[in-house]
């Protein structure tokens, strides 16, 4: 799961773990998601070269000829258009995170939206409900935090069984602080 936490200050003489904390005014949660990068370069260049051979195999057949120089601009410009759309998916991926700070008095939730403006939310922990909707919501094992208002998703770029992991690992931060 992309979800990474960290947590200070550490209980003294516990081994470190996800939730080995001292229970003190000064404890401090702080998680970061960010979703699944599938493929990194060497699978984008795999997936690159591959594509170039499926292309360059039906000029195979007018090598030679007038017509290869009519194609080949159409079977670059197709290269291109892949080369394209896999960089910028790959650049908004990683743009996309939410980070979570948990302390005492504040829980914190900030969202980074690809080109559009972070999203920012802010609630007091002891009043916070965490809410896992599994069955009869849009998507399968809804993720929300409720309080000061509002209502707010949390990992939506995450699987289902991730959001089940995730929830269970915030229920027992937020046990840790109220």
């Amino acid at each position: 799961m992309p979800a990474y936490w960290t947590i200070t200050p550490k209980a003294p003489g516990v081994p470190p773990g996800a939730f080995a904390l001292a229970r003190t005014e000064a404890a401090e949660y702080h998680l970061a998601l960010t979703p699944n990068l599938s493929m990194g370069n060497r699978g984008f260049a795999r997936v690159i070269a591959i594509s170039a051979g499926f292309l360059a195999l039906p000029l195979l057949a007018v090598l030679g000829t007038p017509i290869l120089w009519g194609l080949l601009p159409f079977a670059g410009l197709a290269l291109w258009g892949l080369w394209y759309a896999l960089r910028r998916n790959s650049r908004e991926r990683r743009i996309l995170r939410e980070d979570l700070h948990l302390t005492c008095d504040k829980i914190e939730l900030r969202r980074t939206n690809p080109r559009q403006p972070a999203q920012h939310w802010e609630a007091n922990p002891y009043w916070v409900r965490l809410k896992l909707t599994e069955k009869g919501a849009q998507v399968e094992n809804y993720l929300t935090l409720q309080g000061a208002g509002r209502e707010v998703e949390l990992g939506a770029f995450l699987s289902p069984e991730e959001r089940v992991t995730l929830y269970d690992e915030l229920s027992l931060a937020l046990r840790h602080l109220t």
